[in-house]
């Protein structure tokens, strides 16, 4: 019990210092936000004199102001400062949070305040979309999650309100993710009436055609979705090659002519082009492939055996559909309902659009992100004390905001804030990684990586239940409390397999305490949050970041461009590249002649002074330095023991790969123990949203 004076201590000012404002300590300058077609020149956004720090780049002043900022354009009512985007939201969190008893005191709240405002306009944080989208600004629905599942019956009534439900959630910014295996398949009778069902795949159609006419909230980005089936369903089939052929049919449209591309005018055209697809497998099914053994589809009104099929050959034609089109992703069932930390509220069935956050039907989940790089320090070691800080200030306002938050159903919100799932996460590893010196795909870069994710999220839990000490455990807590305890030890006991000569020993000292406490004063207190962490994407919030990589990626190339929905492009550049060259011991001279290098070839490869041992080091997901595909598979392995949901992460494999190296990858994941995985085979898609810049008179167009 000698924690309990621990829980009662106020916040400590770690980035400010007392009787300051967070906004002093950093320097501040007006400028202009344009985007621009590069197709037609034409100005497709503009805002000018917008008050942002100096060190933010123009990439992320472009992501603020075009897409954050709330008020009309050209008017009093719009935000011109990032000061009024974060005290927008900031204020509205600490508000809330005096009104439920998050804060001891007065000055507690004025110190969280402070502490995270400097982190939000540091970039060493940022929550998800939604949050800044809506959260404060009166005339919005306060919906603050990214993330929802949610389930579908096999009856009319509940299908359309599926379609329902997620145009709401469209509208509000979010995404979601639904498992159709409920939804008898079309081998199956209509019940009293003469006939057979339409199977899930007709009802996808519609729900597709609906997400693609919804502007994420009323925003430029396009709404984001997940369809799951399971690998027993009789539609199976249909359903993994759904999207393959209709790829074929816009490759087709675009050789006669139409305009195929991210945003074109007859993609819109193509269907099933909305979601994400995945099958989700058991150990079972995954058993059969191994032993080449048969496997039974089964009729969802009864249970009875359909067809029966080779599971090696059901494996080998997903294999074939992936390869083609990198759809659909797989989702290992029995992995996912292992980790379960609520299963007596009723199995994990489906997961949000990219596959990371995954618990009940019908429920809800924020993220937010921390931006590793900023917590490298000058001699290259990690620093904790400000990670574990920053995490509590995130993790706590994550936790504000459930209660806060409107939710697009009554069910949802039922479940949200019944069991208040949060998706903590981290972005810019890669580049953490890189500016290290360690190359991403080794073993010293995957324990780093371990280390640091058991810290994420053993302190959140650690946090939660710090919280539910002050203002109780989730609700329905104590129907779980022993499974949601001993989910705590399982990740717990994983610390142990952390190469403990790999890894600085504060950090896995670091990892072990935390986990320690996560479990002690789980005990105690019970925990707030029935989940805690989550590896997102980070896309947008990343460029808003300045992040080099995203979530756990490593770069995708040294140089890329990136397209932007509704118009305009970025040009990406890594900026971690002069840092690594300085960690491995190249001179400043050096450096300047690699750096120049790199920006006339598009490539380290070849670059003067850079020593053979060292190239691993640069090595990108695509490119001519290349990480092997299972270097992303070994890395997502080393991670998922220590998150509470999932990863969002695309395997990228050259355009060479094999069917049966998809099929492989596939199978190691499972062995490696992962929830989930998706692949993308470079140019298998006719409508590429990023890609490596290429060297000027390249016979490929850097922009794709």
């Amino acid at each position: 019990m000698g924690k309990l004076a621990k829980e009662t201590e106020s916040i400590e000012r770690i980035f400010t210092k007392a009787g300051t404002k967070a906004y002093d300590a950093v320097k501040w300058s007006k400028r202009d936000s344009s985007l621009k077609n590069p197709a037609t020149g034409e100005v497709v956004f503009e805002q000018k004199d917008v008050e942002i720090p100096e060190d933010w780049s123009i990439n992320a002043l472009n992501i603020v102001a075009q897409k954050y900022f709330s008020g009309t354009p050209g008017t009093d009512g719009r935000e011109k400062s990032l000061k009024d985007l974060i005290d927008r939201v900031v204020d509205t969190i600490v508000r809330q949070g005096q009104q439920e008893g998050y804060f001891e005191s007065e000055t507690d709240a004025e110190t969280y305040r402070e502490e995270l405002k400097y982190v939000l306009a540091t970039q060493r944080a940022a929550f998800n979309s939604p949050v800044w989208f809506n959260i404060g600004v009166p005339e919005r629905a306060q919906q603050a999650s990214a993330c929802f599942i949610l389930g579908v019956d096999d009856d009319m009534r509940s299908i359309l309100q599926w379609y329902t439900d997620e145009g709401m959630i469209f509208k509000g910014g979010s995404g979601s993710g639904v498992n159709v295996s409920s939804i008898r398949s079309s081998y199956e009778a209509l019940g009293k009436s003469a006939g057979t069902a339409s199977g899930p795949l007709s009802f996808m159609r519609g729900a597709d055609a609906s997400a693609g006419a919804i502007k994420s909230g009323g925003k430029t980005r396009r709404a984001a979705k997940m369809v799951i089936l399971n690998v027993d369903h009789p539609d199976i089939e249909e359903f993994i090659w759904c999207k393959s052929i209709e790829e074929d049919k816009a490759r087709v449209l675009q050789a006669a002519g139409y305009d195929m591309s991210l945003d074109g005018k007859d993609i819109f055209s193509v269907q099933y082009q909305n979601a994400n697809n995945s099958v989700r497998v058991t150990d079972e099914f995954m058993k059969a492939v191994e032993d080449d053994a048969d496997w039974d589809l089964k009729a969802v009104t009864t249970g009875k055996t359909v067809k029966t099929v080779k599971a090696r050959a059901l494996f080998r034609e997903f294999a074939e559909a992936a390869w083609r089109c990198a759809d659909p992703g797989m989702q290992f069932d029995t992995v996912i309902n292992k980790w379960h930390t609520t299963p007596n509220a009723g199995r994990i069935n489906g997961s949000n659009p990219c596959s990371e956050y995954m618990h009940l039907d019908n429920s809800a989940c924020n993220l937010a992100s921390i931006n590793l790089l900023k917590y490298l320090n000058d001699d290259f070691s990690f620093d904790i004390k400000r990670f574990k800080h920053t995490i509590e200030l995130i993790f706590t306002a994550q936790e504000i905001l459930v209660g806060y938050s409107v939710y697009p159903t009554e069910r949802i919100g039922k479940n949200a804030k019944a069991y208040r799932e949060l998706g903590i996460g981290y972005a810019n590893l890669g580049a953490m990684l890189m500016a290290q010196g360690l190359p991403y795909d080794s073993d010293e870069g995957r324990a780093q990586a371990a280390a640091i994710t058991a810290i994420l999220t053993g302190h959140a839990y650690a946090t939660s239940a710090r919280i539910a000490q002050k203002v109780g455990p989730f609700a329905g807590y104590h129907k779980d409390r022993d499974n949601m305890l001993n989910v705590l030890r399982m990740h717990r006991d994983e610390v142990q397999n952390i190469d403990a000569s790999l890894v600085a020993e504060d950090l896995l000292n670091a990892a072990m305490t935390s986990w320690d406490d996560a479990v002690e004063l789980g005990e105690l207190y019970g925990v707030r949050n029935s989940q805690a962490s989550v590896l997102a994407p980070t896309g947008t919030i990343g460029l808003m970041m300045d992040c080099d990589t995203t979530g756990i990626e490593p770069d995708l190339g040294l140089v890329k461009v990136k397209k932007l929905v509704g118009g305009g492009t970025m040009s990406i550049v890594n900026q971690t590249v002069p840092r690594a060259l300085k960690a491995l011991g190249y001179t400043a001279e050096q450096v300047d002649d690699i750096v120049e290098y790199i920006d006339i070839e598009k490539t380290i490869l070849g670059a003067p002074h850079l020593k053979k041992e060292h190239e691993p080091v640069f090595a990108c997901s695509m490119g001519d330095n290349a990480i092997h595909y299972l270097g992303h598979v070994k890395m997502m392995a080393a991670v998922q023991p220590f998150l509470s949901g999932a990863i969002s992460k695309t395997v990228n494999m050259p355009e060479s790969a094999t069917v049966e190296e998809v099929e492989q990858l596939h199978i190691d994941s499972w062995k490696m123990g992962l929830k989930a995985v998706a692949i993308y085979r470079d140019n298998c898609k006719v409508a590429q949203p990023l890609s490596m810049a290429k060297k000027e008179g390249s016979e490929k167009s850097a922009e794709v």
